[in-house]
């Protein structure tokens, strides 16, 4: 049996001494930014990806074993472990292996087959499958049993026919067979149910529906569950729903589960006795199981495809350039309840608020240009950021009506993604930061941070709030928490975070770090001034030598004690630096920002036993840069006048917008409309796309081309290959295809009942030919 480490060290396509060096470190509370950014000499450069995904497959690969445990001590306790068996499951590689192979020994409520053979029926049931020249009706009489209710032949072979059906439906290798099987050749197939049509309407490309199971995208596989579970759609696999098929094919299954049991036609007297068992078996015992089964892997998967998702638009969104610390007026646009504004100063505290009304009913605008202006000037406002929810588009015209009536206030608006601003303003950290002031104006101060850092103002709410997800209501909340909760700690300590400024969900994020020694931080900041160098967080309360070694690398201390404590370098490597000072006869703060002298240096040459290349590369990079932001530089989307609502579309536009989310499918860029437009994978480049994040990504600014406006359904069909024309046919790789609607599925046969007649001789007739050909 292959260890775990070995394992994972062949899926990441690594060396397995990485990989073990990596789960000790883990194993020991290390946190996946630490050991990614300070311990490239242990895990051999292993980044937070490969670290990411290795942690995910320890958690499931140590499980699995669990669970592998588990079984072999129940079948031993059950004195049916035999030596096959017991190699068998210990090469198990995956859990649904696991299970199919413990199906037969796992404890069950009292069964049919299982009361069959307490009724002495199992030599039968032996006998007929080994022998089956013996006629069914002349042996069962012999097994005739007053006390089990065993009264006639009929019963005995019914008995009979349930202990092989449990047998045949329990074996591993036919369920292995037939769930590749189906996995490979079967369909999904989706159909409303009668009487839904109004009030499904949303999922009326699914109401006849049809295409291979093995090739079922994420997002149709999740729009097809979410149909279900609301009761609109029933989903099934069947056989290829357009192929034409004879009266009384028989299922490949069936013939399968005959040809794994040597079952064949030969005209003796057992033979049709057993094909009904063959077709019992599928029917009534297999085709439920592996339907239910493979269905809840599609979904597994789909669930995964979209966290995954998700997680990339997040990491995107959190990413995004910062505008920087300037003076910034946030807008929270409204109509009838007017257009909140919040005034915030380079460091994001706010020195004024209220609120104006120049947008309908009121019109009050030559007050509101009064009141903005007045603002701008009092506090020198370098930016107005303004809320793209309700009202943003004639609001966004008001102000740029404003500042081309003052030219002399040099101010740049922005449209700011407003996303989860009011879940924060409702939090409980907003009432505590802001008491004193309204929900609505906390959203507008919320507005305003996010321009001057997406990430410090949104690690402030809640993740599944931010909306750029794909069906993230529909998939695994534990799982999915868990996946950003990871993007946004990835994105955190590689920002690095101020430690006098930063706030406690900012804080909270840093490696080492929890939401009870941020608050910590915060108290001692506020008790004792800000932070004069990283030692002084060893005075933190529960903040101990652990914790410090985690977080201090990320924390930044500008205008501190020691130089270093603004920059990436870890407290723990100082030591290097100094020795590159005292070699080359400088100072410390002298080396920091010397381009010329650190690129001249050689990082082996201040090597030791501590520390390696790969570090002291970094501390060489980090010297050049300290501090260095790895987000791109600020810029914005510039919308097109007169162009407010999804009536002012018209195809053949040419527009600038901002890419808001990107799925599986394509992406979906806001042009400034109150609705966004979806650019279709297949629109995305003139060259074939496999996944959207390879062209684009949550932020960018793009120019994209109107091709289809669909105003009632408000569905924009936009393009980023500039020189299509509306109204030509893109391409529909990868569409799924219909079953005709006249046409009669065959393939998974129903459920329950008996069998149809007249079918036996097709089961054999068809395994027969399999067997020539």
């Amino acid at each position: 049996m292959i260890s775990i480490t070995s394992r994972i060290a062949q899926e990441l396509n690594t060396h397995e001494r990485q990989v073990a060096a990596a789960v000790a470190l883990l194993d020991e509370g290390a946190t996946v930014p630490f050991i990614a950014r300070y311990r490239k000499e242990v895990t051999g450069g292993l980044d937070d990806s490969q670290l990411r995904l290795l942690d995910e497959r320890l958690g499931y690969l140590r499980e699995l074993e669990d669970r592998r445990e588990t079984i072999l001590n129940s079948i031993a306790e059950q004195e049916k472990l035999t030596p096959e068996l017991e190699a068998q499951i210990k090469s198990a590689e995956t859990k649904t292996q696991l299970e199919d192979l413990y199906l037969p020994y796992k404890p069950k409520r009292r069964t049919k087959a299982q009361i069959a053979r307490e009724a002495g029926l199992e030599p039968l049931a032996d006998l007929l499958l080994a022998d089956p020249t013996r006629n069914p009706e002349d042996e069962a009489a012999a097994f005739l049993n007053a006390e089990h209710k065993i009264d006639d032949a009929k019963a005995a072979l019914d008995g009979a026919k349930q202990i092989l059906m449990e047998r045949f439906s329990e074996d591993a290798q036919l369920l292995e067979k037939l769930r590749n099987f189906l996995t490979h050749e079967s369909f999904l197939q989706a159909k409303l149910v009668d009487g839904k049509e109004q009030e499904g309407a949303k999922f009326r490309d699914y109401f006849e529906h049809s295409e291979p199971f093995g090739k079922v995208p994420s997002h149709r596989a999740l729009a097809m569950f979410r149909g279900r579970n609301e009761g609109i759609l029933t989903l099934a696999l069947t056989l290829d729903p357009t192929a034409e098929s004879p009266v009384g094919t028989v299922h490949p299954c069936e013939i399968s589960i005959a040809e794994h049991f040597d079952i064949k036609d030969q005209s003796r007297a057992a033979d049709k006795w057993l094909a009904e068992v063959v077709r019992w078996t599928w029917r009534v015992k297999l085709y439920t199981h592996l339907e239910t089964d493979l269905l809840g892997g599609l979904r597994e998967r789909a669930e995964a495809d979209a966290i995954e998702v998700f997680a990339s638009n997040l990491k995107d969104l959190l990413l995004a350039a910062p505008a920087g610390p300037k003076a910034t007026i946030g807008l929270d646009p409204g109509l009838r309840t007017g257009v909140k504004v919040a005034v915030v100063d380079a460091t994001g505290q706010v020195l004024d608020h209220g609120a104006i009304f120049p947008t309908p009913p009121q019109n009050r605008v030559m007050e509101a240009e009064a009141t903005l202006v007045a603002l701008c000037k009092k506090h020198n406002v370098s930016l107005i950021a303004i809320g793209n929810g309700t009202a943003s588009r004639e609001t966004d015209k008001f102000v740029g009506d404003m500042l081309k009536a003052h030219k002399d206030l040099k101010i740049q608006k922005v449209m700011v993604n407003e996303a989860g601003a009011s879940v924060y303003s409702a939090s409980e950290f907003a009432a505590k930061e802001f008491p004193d002031l309204d929900v609505t104006i906390r959203g507008a101060v919320s507005i305003a941070r996010r321009l001057q850092d997406p990430l410090a103002e949104l690690v402030k709410i809640d993740p599944k709030s931010i909306g750029v997800g794909q069906y993230q209501h529909d998939v695994s909340q534990t799982r999915l928490a868990k996946s950003l909760d990871a993007v946004v700690e990835d994105c955190v300590n590689g920002v690095g975070v101020e430690i006098n400024t930063a706030s406690a969900p900012l804080l909270a994020r840093v490696a080492g770090l929890n939401s009870s020694v941020a608050n910590n931080i915060i108290d001692f900041r506020n008790k004792n001034g800000a932070f004069s160098n990283r030692k002084q967080l060893l005075e933190v309360s529960r903040l101990g030598a652990k914790a410090f070694e985690q977080c201090a690398g990320f924390l930044r201390i500008a205008n501190g004690d020691n130089p270093l404590d603004a920059s990436g370098v870890h407290p723990e490597a100082y030591e290097v630096v100094e020795q590159i000072a005292a070699r080359n006869k400088r100072e410390v703060r002298g080396l920091i920002g010397d381009t010329g002298f650190l690129r001249g240096l050689k990082a082996g040459d201040y090597t030791n036993e501590k520390f390696g290349v790969p570090t002291v590369t970094d501390i060489l990079q980090e010297l050049d840069k300290p501090g260095r932001d790895p987000r791109p530089e600020f810029k914005t989307a510039q919308f097109q006048e007169g162009v407010e609502k999804v009536s002012d579309l018209e195809p053949g536009m040419i527009l600038e917008g901002t890419v808001t989310n990107v799925t599986n499918f394509g992406a979906f860029v806001d042009v400034g409309v109150h609705q966004d437009g979806l650019v279709h994978i297949s629109a995305l480049s003139n060259t074939f796309v496999k996944d959207p994040r390879e062209v684009v990504k949550a932020g960018d600014i793009v120019k994209a081309k109107v091709m289809e406006v669909d105003v009632d359904r408000k569905r924009i069909a936009l393009s980023l290959r500039l020189d299509d024309t509306p109204g030509e046919k893109t391409s529909t790789a990868g569409q799924p295809r219909r079953a005709p609607k006249q046409r009669q599925a065959h393939g998974a046969q129903p459920k329950t009942g008996a069998p149809k007649n007249g079918t036996m001789a097709a089961l054999f007739e068809a395994a027969a030919k399999k067997q020539k050909r």
